[in-house]
């Protein structure tokens, strides 16, 4: 797929952006420099799956590995040949230009990238002398060489080629000559875009505005890959585009060694939104927040919940005075309208909480606070609580669940627990046990039942679960899938207090309980019953 813009659309501020009208190539490499990653490991299946949400998400490029260097990127080409079917983006192979002194066509590697059927390849290349001279061990003439041959060699083959220009940054600035003349080389021999990399991380945005408007002179096609080691790679890339750059790279999420790449997410939006652009397919903007949770999910690495435009906090309101204005109009403290990116408003929950902010969140969650006093009543309570140790920032669920014991008609308990207590010990083998009794009644017949688990809580979990699931069948798909404890005046020492969060889901939605007690199985215990509590409440 071809992502048309028009560049002379006036940009932010008034500015016309000073690219050329054409084609704009949104080019994702997750599956290749994301992937690189510490502690990720992506499988063939992974990377099919992660294909297909970039392709609904509309990018025009799919990086998808290195082909011939790496086994899993190799079958992952050869899997995609008979298994990937994409509607809007062009699968893209990876390589490297020959090695010196050997001929494109002799190149096993070069090879590779042809046998991998991908129409189009990104070749990487050195631009920067010093790394020609001691990486490669060769001469500037003979990497130009190796940039012409290799790129000449795969238009011949049919494929469209890119090349991406390693250290382009740091190598213009100590001999901007030879880094130039790497552009020219390329274009020469019909790349069909030239990629400067800040492969380091280290640039600006001014720097990097400086130097690709120069380069642009060249009237080449030019693209930006940018990492994010001072924390630029976003404004870094918009810096690119404003000065001529018409192919970006970057990552969902910003995955990618070290600090990681460009973070795809916020470069489209800010383009679509902020300078007025339309790069993907019709109302796809609108799904960035569930695909960046989807490859999250695929990846295990959760993106930070204040990533922009998609993350969970992105447009989270906790001050009085922001629930306040937003009352009157949401637009006050947010830049643009969440549901343009798939997202949310959120209000948030705490000491810092006033009566605004406690009636959004009543909305939010069905519950009518209108009437001011109700609501200041609720106000007051939160915050009584909240300076006990207890956070319902995050708690939803014990929040809703405190709700009802202010607002409307209460519903009945679903159960009541006459006691409970823990034994941990150890039988005669010196294996720990850990034992849980639970006197409980619901639907008016009582129960008590024992569970033993690998650990206190466990155990408790057991039992409730136990003495539950004989009134109500559905407990058994409640299943505990987070538990964080937090250690509150850690000052005290062991007389401190303990707050217990646990996260809970039916296999439909997850929700979150907290619990505060002077010692960690009090605070369990608290959190532990509301998750179940709220759990048959919405069952």
């Amino acid at each position: 797929m071809t992502n048309i813009v028009d560049h002379s659309t006036v940009g932010l501020h008034g500015r016309a952006t000073t690219a050329q009208p054409g084609t704009f190539h949104v080019y994702d490499t997750t599956l290749r420099d994301g992937a690189q990653q510490e502690s990720m490991r992506l499988t063939v299946a992974d990377k099919l799956r992660i294909a297909g949400y970039l392709d609904e998400l509309g990018v025009g490029w799919i990086e998808g590995g290195w082909p011939g260097a790496n086994p899993n990127d190799t079958a992952f080409f050869a899997a995609a040949a008979d298994e990937l079917n994409l509607k809007n983006a062009t699968l893209v192979a990876f390589g490297a230009t020959r090695r010196a002194g050997v001929r494109a066509a002799e190149d096993p590697q070069v090879q590779a990238l042809v046998d991998s059927l991908a129409s189009t390849v990104c070749l990487v290349a050195k631009s920067h002398r010093g790394h020609v001279e001691r990486a490669l061990r060769t001469t500037g003439e003979e990497n130009l060489a190796m940039i012409s041959d290799t790129v000449s060699f795969l238009v011949d083959q049919g494929r469209r080629v890119f090349l991406d220009c390693e250290h382009f940054f740091d190598g213009y600035r100590l001999d901007p000559d030879y880094a130039l003349e790497v552009v020219r080389t390329a274009s020469r021999a019909g790349a069909e875009v030239v990629v400067l990399c800040d492969t380091n991380g280290g640039m600006l945005p001014s720097w990097v505005h400086e130097i690709v408007s120069e380069v642009a002179k060249l009237e080449v096609p030019l693209g930006v890959h940018c990492h994010n080691d001072t924390g630029c790679a976003v404004a870094n890339t918009l810096a690119a585009v404003d000065a001529g750059a018409i192919h970006v790279q970057g990552t969902i999420n910003g995955y990618g060694e070290r600090t990681g790449n460009a973070d795809l997410i916020p470069v489209i939006a800010n383009l679509e939104l902020k300078y007025g652009w339309e790069l993907l397919p019709e109302g796809r903007l609108a799904e960035a927040t569930r695909i960046s949770n989807a490859i999250a999910a695929v990846t295990n690495v959760v993106g930070s919940p204040r990533q922009p435009y998609v993350g969970a906090s992105a447009f989270a309101h906790k001050a009085g005075l922001h629930a306040s204005a937003i009352r009157i109009d949401p637009n006050l403290y947010q830049h643009i309208d969440p549901a343009v990116v798939g997202n949310g408003m959120r209000t948030l929950v705490s000491d810092m909480a006033g009566r605004a902010n406690i009636q959004l969140k009543g909305s939010e969650l069905g519950f009518d606070l209108s009437d001011r006093e109700l609501a200041a009543t609720v106000t007051d309570v939160v915050k009584e609580r909240e300076a006990r140790g207890y956070s319902y920032e995050a708690a939803d669920a014990s929040f809703e669940l405190l709700l009802t014991e202010y607002v409307g008609e209460r519903p009945a308990e679903a159960f009541t627990v006459d006691h409970w207590r823990i034994h941990s010990g150890a039988d005669h083998t010196g294996r720990t046990v850990n034992e849980a009794t639970v006197k409980l009644t619901a639907n008016d017949e009582t129960h008590l039942v024992v569970g033993e688990g690998n650990g206190p809580v466990n155990a408790l979990d057991q039992a409730l679960r136990r003495g539950l699931s004989m009134a109500y069948p559905r407990i058994a798909d409640f299943e505990l899938v987070d538990y964080k404890v937090r250690i509150l005046d850690s000052t005290h020492g062991t007389d401190a207090i303990t707050r217990v969060m646990i996260d809970t889901s039916d296999g439909e939605r997850t929700w979150t309980t907290v619990g505060v007690g002077s010692n960690i199985i009090d605070a369990s215990w608290e959190a532990l019953v509301d998750s179940f509590r709220y759990g048959l409440l919405r069952a």
